[in-house]
């Protein structure tokens, strides 16, 4: 068992960061339920949040708005503790289309999705962790307030071995059965156990690539061991060790026969209320729909849309909020919340949205009203259940502000970086002015973002100026996150120039080239151009040692002047600090991998990067869905290398398998 969180890192905390480490330390250690750091951009947020984990020695969810940022965030987090317990945990679905009914044309689209193995793997890992370790860090999507299956349940069906107790081969086998294990004597695979002669081995479904093997003489365990499932080489034996459930779903027999009881009885409402009404497509409908599903729950104890009777199943009352991955937290934990301006009010909007889609479902007859209670958590029930917090933001919104029992400033950047120079000029002319001033960046080889209102505007300004021989691109909303990144990446190699967009707030575009950065129509008050999205966008040239913001507007509005404001205090703050310790500021110096990754490569091993992916397989432009088939394909060639006992070529595709798995998981699911 690990002492505690051990950072590992070549530096020590500077700028503002000592002083917000210790406040927010002070604050957890003081019980207050609500904080804030508000860190600009590039003043090391992440590193502070480490050092707050360290000193606070506390297991620590980080909630990320997406999955593109959870992934950053994890990277980065598995650097600065490499000896502790780093989980992820994210929606598992690459590919996710909800059930739904569409009444106007009587249409039902049936659920479809396509899970990532290795992502739900991760997720039982990070559950696993809490429970057994205090070293744990979880970095995870909003999905963690979605219903996930009751811990009590989970705890209840672990099976916990030692060595020397008696018990039968058959009883394991059972339990083992229990817990979803599937019995493959042929392969070994991860969630799959067999059996030979007086030995079990099983293949624990959070563990990625260590099995076990249990050692019976005379029904006593006489021996417990870890082994690699490819090779079969014994890497350590343990006195005891505990196997957990296949999935979080995972439900004892005697509950399930009481919730099959349950779920008839409510079916039985249901169909007699329909008939009340003469609706008798939908009574007929549910009750076919509901009792395939009980004669699967029977006979292999789940059914295809299992979450939908977890009322039943967790055994919850009418209403109540569904277990999800914040119940298996321990007390003490604390929670931080990441771009919590965007974080809270996604938390607060998700349960709306599902509800309006299952209600349809229910009035038609396609599920029970209990499927309503399979949903993500209300925001109410997630302030109730959700432990110390930390709201991190460079524009906290409202509901931080309002709640905050300690607000802890971090805009010194330890690089000396200063906040852009704001200019405003007048926006007649803007066009013709963003030209000209593009023209005297690209000659310095810095790059420039512009931001438009419209997507016409946006379009119509690439268009002007790739006539005026400009290289530039346009990113916009229909573009997926590994084309997104790709263009990121393109523009900070000097694949072009210039980047034109609508919403440029999303996160991944920290790029230290870029000098300037051009708001157009900037006076329109509205969300793209409210306070916090100025401050946002302006922020994005604030890595650059020359960056500039330019506001093209005819007048000065109230969220224009208070984010001058706000910039230019965070200016003469950085500045002050910069002659006090004799700092000449300096670009960040920032890899130019693809933007996801967390590496330190140079430019030129980058440029030999794409030069072999170019030979082989370019795994970096692959969809969620080509990724899973390709690790689905390697992961039969691996199998086949093992019965063949050729493991050194097993092993070599097991590690081409984890870079795969490394650009799956900077893939987020469509769905989120």
């Amino acid at each position: 068992m690990n002492n505690g969180l051990q950072l590992k890192a070549d530096w020590a905390p500077a700028g503002d960061q000592p002083a917000a480490i210790e406040g927010l330390v002070e604050g957890l250690e003081d019980g207050l339920a609500h904080q804030v750091l508000l860190g600009v951009t590039g003043s090391g947020k992440t590193y502070t949040m480490a050092n707050v984990a360290m000193q606070a020695n506390r297991p620590m969810l980080i909630m990320a708005p997406n999955k593109t940022l959870a992934a950053q965030l994890y990277g980065e987090m598995k650097e600065f503790f490499p000896d502790n317990a780093v989980e992820y945990f994210v929606s598992y679905y690459d590919y996710y289309q909800p059930e739904a009914y569409v009444p106007s044309s009587d249409t039902f689209i049936e659920k479809d999705s396509s899970m990532n193995e290795h992502i739900e793997q991760m997720r039982l890992s990070a559950t696993k962790a809490l429970i057994e370790r205090r070293d744990t860090i979880v970095v995870a999507s909003v999905s963690a307030i979605y219903g996930l299956g009751d811990p009590q349940a989970y705890f209840a069906m672990v099976l916990h071995l030692d060595e020397g107790e008696s018990i039968s081969q058959r009883d394991i086998i059972k339990r083992l059965t229990e817990l979803q294990y599937t019995r493959n004597d042929m392969t070994l695979e991860r969630g799959t156990y067999r059996v030979r002669g007086e030995i079990i081995d099983v293949f624990p479904a959070e563990a990625e690539d260590e099995a076990v093997r249990i050692e019976l003489f005379d029904d006593e365990v006489e021996r417990l061991s870890y082994f690699d499932p490819l090779t079969g080489t014994v890497s350590h034996k343990v006195p005891r060790l505990t196997i957990y459930p296949k999935t979080h779903y995972v439900t004892p027999r005697n509950r399930i026969l009481d919730a099959m009881d349950a779920i008839k009885e409510e079916m039985r409402e249901r169909v007699k209320y329909f008939e009340s009404q003469n609706k008798l497509i939908e009574a007929q409908r549910i009750e076919q729909r509901t009792m395939f599903d009980l004669e699967m729950i029977n006979e292999i104890g789940f059914c295809s849309g299992i979450e939908n009777y977890s009322r039943y199943l967790s055994g919850r009352e009418p209403g109540a909020p569904p277990p999800c991955l914040l119940d298996y937290l321990p007390d003490d934990a604390v929670m931080v919340l990441d771009e919590s301006h965007v974080t809270v009010p996604q938390i607060g909007g998700m349960y709306k949205g599902d509800r309006a889609r299952k209600q349809t479902l229910v009035e038609y007859g396609f599920r029970l009203p209990s499927a309503l209670d399979n949903r993500p958590l209300k925001f109410e029930e997630f302030e109730r259940v959700a432990p110390q917090m930390i709201y991190v933001s460079a524009t906290p919104g409202p509901y931080e502000l309002k709640h905050t029992d300690n607000t802890v400033e971090q805009v010194v950047r330890p690089t000396g970086l200063v906040d852009p120079e704001i200019e405003v000029r007048p926006a007649e002319t803007q066009v013709d002015d963003l030209l000209s001033e593009i023209q005297t960046v690209i000659v310095k080889q810095q790059r420039v973002l512009v931001t438009t209102l419209t997507k016409r505007m946006a379009e119509d300004l690439t268009e002007y100026l790739h006539e005026a021989g400009v290289s530039v691109r346009y990113l916009h909303s229909d573009i997926d996150t590994v084309e997104r990144s790709e263009i990121i990446r393109d523009l900070r190699l000097g694949e072009f120039d210039v980047l034109v967009g609508i919403n440029l707030l999303r996160e991944g575009l920290d790029i230290p080239e870029v000098a300037l950065v051009g708001v157009l129509d900037a006076d329109k008050e509205g969300f793209l151009r409210a306070e916090r999205s100025l401050i946002q966008t302006m922020g994005r040239a604030a890595r650059n040692v020359e960056g500039r913001a330019i506001l093209y507007a005819d007048q000065i509005t109230g969220s224009m002047r208070k984010a001058i404001d706000e910039t230019e205090r965070r200016r003469a703050k950085q500045i002050a600090f910069n002659e006090e310790h004799g700092i000449t500021p300096r670009t960040i110096q920032k890899a130019v991998a693809d933007v996801m990754r967390h590496g330190y490569e140079d430019y030129s091993a980058v440029k030999e990067k794409k030069k072999v992916a170019e030979v082989g397989v370019d795994y970096a432009k692959m969809s969620a869905s080509q990724l899973a088939k390709e690790i689905d394909k390697l992961e039969k060639q691996m199998f086949k290398h093992a019965e063949n006992l050729e493991f050194e070529e097993a092993g070599k595709i097991r590690d081409q398998i984890s870079k795969v798995r490394e650009h799956a998981l900077e893939v987020p699911a469509k769905a989120g």
